[in-house]
């Protein structure tokens, strides 16, 4: 497999999963519909920077450890899965006011704030890391420099996920003026911790 095949087949594999609907969309939707957008934009970068440091552990073989090893597994699964139902409980139990403006808040609810939120929940999902040792290794052409085929396929996901993320933020930035009302707000964060705790407990219960 020529490594430009390689490029447009990985593409079009992580494309579909980056379309899917899931926790990542979840997050991005909810923190940029609620008005604050540099929060969204970290979130954002947080996703993107987990899947670049998974796309490069696999590459140097560091994730293999985690199919090899049931502790290391299972620890980063409770963790993972006790970090989701925190974060979900947190937004059912918000009350849904009206959200401030972004120089209104406080340094550590903006762009840092998102980055961690976003960096944690992907780099704590076992399951993103077994894909990319399951996955990765197939994709990468054989005589090619395995570390560096394995990260140019990564950034393929990461642009993929970013331009994605893009249309998120602004579908959002469009509903913004309906969820202005408080009960609206309220209905987000229901939804969206609803979505999260759900996760966890899928998490916690998988295999």
């Amino acid at each position: 497999m020529e490594m430009s095949t390689a490029l447009w087949s990985f593409a079009f594999v992580v494309g579909l999963l980056t379309l899917t609907p899931g926790l990542d969309t979840a997050l991005i939707l909810r923190t940029s519909a609620l008005g604050h957008r540099r929060q969204a934009w970290g979130v954002v970068l947080g996703i993107q920077t987990g899947t670049l440091l998974w796309g490069t552990l696999t590459s140097a073989g560091v994730t293999a450890l985690l199919t090899a090893s049931q502790l290391a597994y299972e620890i980063l699964r409770w963790a993972g899965a006790a970090y989701l139902v925190w974060m979900g409980i947190g937004m059912l139990r918000s009350k849904g006011g009206d959200a401030e403006p972004e120089e209104a808040q406080p340094s550590g609810g903006g762009l840092a704030h998102g980055w961690r939120r976003g960096t944690l929940t992907n780099l704590l999902n076992p399951k993103v890391g077994v894909f990319y040792v399951a996955v990765l290794p197939q994709f990468i052409p054989a005589g090619a420099p395995h570390f560096a085929a394995g990260v140019a396929l990564t950034c393929v996901h990461v642009v993929e996920g970013l331009l994605w993320s893009a249309v998120l933020v602004g579908f959002a930035q469009v509903v913004r003026g309906w969820l202005r009302r408080p009960a609206a707000r309220r209905a987000m964060d229901r939804v969206t911790g609803l979505v999260v705790v759900g996760f966890g407990v899928r998490l916690a219960v998988s295999e």
